[in-house]
Parts: structure tokens; sequence; C-alpha cells
């Protein structure tokens, strides 16, 4: 099992600093997601810091941006990284899509599909000189010349991954893409009897090998060395998780353990503002549902029984109250075979 770094962006001045520290932590990939700052940005200062360790986006969004500013993107990070770095890309939601934004939005699986398809026909086209005529639904790139194609950097296409909640979308993934970035909002349970058959049905739907797409989780953690810092570590995540609980794309999780109820009161809450009042309504069942709940010395252990066999890699929170030395126990524990 990889285990990864995942963060939501910082400053350009800060990035090459963080990704030495985490290189050095013993970590396989950092992933930056788009919040605040710009990942594709990101990546290139974390791609020109980092020696050995994968560097992807977890998420960029897609849809605002052209597939062909992507590809020119992805490939010059591709040679970058020498080989290492991992396009993840996402749909977002309908509101950020439209008002945040101000792009249209329509049918989100098929356009993804389409997006992936449009990148990897710009890609062909620049490794093999065939013309370029990807005609979609939803895009289309018919025109390429010498002048506008990048050199070959020899390292081939990068990984293409797909954050995914529900099946639809998950299928897409085993269809098109090279892994799956599931949400942070899920369970062992959600994995095992959502995610997991609904990539190999998109896999088999194009003969492929379901084992061919990656399947990644990033983690929510409650642990520390005192109750203090559990209970910082819990508190937070009680927010997290109510704060996800309250949007209806993913109802869907909480529906298949029975908290719908959960769910209602919790976007009722949300619509009010209030909040502050959301994360009382996070308890402990639901708590140790969706999170990696354990001490320090047996945290590595935890996330190998709940995630073996589910999940290929999965990503940490890099701000966890651990002592440098706990985190090499962690990695390794988490990595060991049986």
């Amino acid at each position: 099992m990889r285990i990864d770094a995942m963060t939501l962006g910082r400053p350009l001045a800060e990035v090459a600093d963080e990704v030495r520290a985490l290189e050095a932590r013993g970590y396989d990939g950092w992933f930056v997601g788009e919040a605040a700052h710009d990942p594709l940005l990101a990546c290139a200062v974390a791609g020109g810091a980092a020696e050995g360790i994968e560097i992807g986006t977890a998420i960029t969004v897609a849809f605002p941006r052209s597939p062909m500013h992507v590809a020119y993107a992805a490939h010059d990070l591709q040679a970058l990284t020498a080989g290492r770095f991992v396009l993840g890309l996402g749909s977002q939601i309908k509101p950020h899509i439209e008002k945040r934004f101000g792009t249209p939005w329509s049918r989100p699986a098929d356009r993804m599909r389409e997006y992936v398809q449009a990148l990897r026909a710009i890609w062909r086209a620049w490794a093999t000189g065939e013309p370029l005529r990807f005609r979609g639904e939803f895009t289309r790139h018919t025109l390429m010349t010498p002048f506008f194609t990048p050199e070959d950097h020899g390292f081939g296409p990068p990984s293409v991954y797909l954050a995914a909640v529900g099946p639809r979308m998950t299928e897409v993934a085993g269809e098109v893409a090279d892994g799956v970035l599931c949400h942070g909002f899920t369970t062992p349970r959600y994995l095992r009897e959502v995610t997991v058959p609904a990539v190999a049905t998109g896999a088999q739907r194009q003969g492929r090998d379901p084992a061919e797409v990656a399947i990644s989780v990033p983690l929510f953690v409650v642990t520390g060395d005192d109750d203090a810092a559990v209970e910082r570590t819990a508190a937070a995540v009680r927010g997290q998780l109510a704060f996800y609980g309250s949007t209806p794309a993913y109802r869907r999780v909480l529906d298949l353990h029975g908290w719908g109820a959960l769910h209602e009161e919790l976007h009722a809450h949300s619509l009010r503002g209030e909040w502050d009042r959301m994360p009382a309504l996070i308890g402990d069942e639901v708590l140790e549902t969706f999170a990696v709940v354990a001490p320090p010395t047996q945290l590595g252990a935890r996330i190998r029984e709940r995630f073996a066999g589910l999940a290929d890699r999965v990503a940490l929170p890099v701000e966890l109250p651990l002592a440098p030395d706990a985190w090499a126990t962690v990695m390794a524990d988490a990595r060991a075979a049986g």
C-alpha cells in the first residue's frame, strides 16, 4: 500500500520546503487539491523540488479548463518529474462550476469520459504525429501543427485519476482512467459495496482488467499522544464530516449506513448557516466508521486492517500531531504485508 501526503495547497513560496520535508518523512506521493491556490502551478514548484516521489493533483477541476490547456500542463509536468506526475481530475459540483467558475454544467459523467478521451487523443497525436481528429459531443480538437506540438520527453503520458463518489462517475474511472480518487467522505463498506464493483463494471465494459485501476483513499484520522491531542483531532474531523454530510452529493454514503436522517438534519442546519451546531451531531459511531481512530503506536496497523484489499494507496493528513519518529512506524506498519 502506497502512502501519500494530501494537502489543499499553500502559497507557492512554501511548496518546495513542504515537499522536501514530506519526501524526507517517507511519503510515496504528494497530492494537492484545488481550493485557494492553483494545483497545477503548485505541482510545477513541487516537481522541481522533489527527488523521487510522485507529484499529483487531487484534484484539478476539469470542466472550466479546456482539455488542450490541461494536456499541455500535464505534458510539461510529466517531463519535469521524469514521469512521476499524476493528473487527478474532478468535476466539482454544479453550483461551483456555474457560479464560481462561470462555465456550463451538463452530464458530468459523460462529459468526464469524453474529457479523458480528448486528453489521450491529444497526447497520442503529439507522440505519434498522427492527425488530431477528436470530435466529441462536448469538445472538439482538430488542429495541431508542428509549431504547437511539444517535444517528446520520453516518459509517456501521465497517469490520469478521476475523483468519484457515485457509481456512474466511478464506472467512468473504470472505463478510461488509471485510478480513482475516492472522496475522504467514504467508508470501507462503501468502498467494498459501491466503489470497487463500479470500477469493475466500467473496466469490464471496455475489456480492461479492474486491477489496472488504482484506488486511492484520503483518510480521516483521529490520533494523538494524549487525551487532549486526541480530542483536538476528533473535533476537527467531526467538523469535516458534518460539512460533507450536509452536502446532498455525498448523502448516498450516509444512506448506505442507514443514516439518511443525519444528512437531513445536517443539511437543514447548513441552510440556516448554523455551522457551529453541526459537529455535535457526529456521534462516536459515525466518527469511528468514517475515520481511523487509534493511538500512534497502532495507527499504521489499523490503516492496513481497514483498507488492505480495498485501496492501493491511502493519503494521510499532513498535520497529524505525531512525533517525527512515529511517522516511520505508522508508514512501515501500514505497508506491512499480511
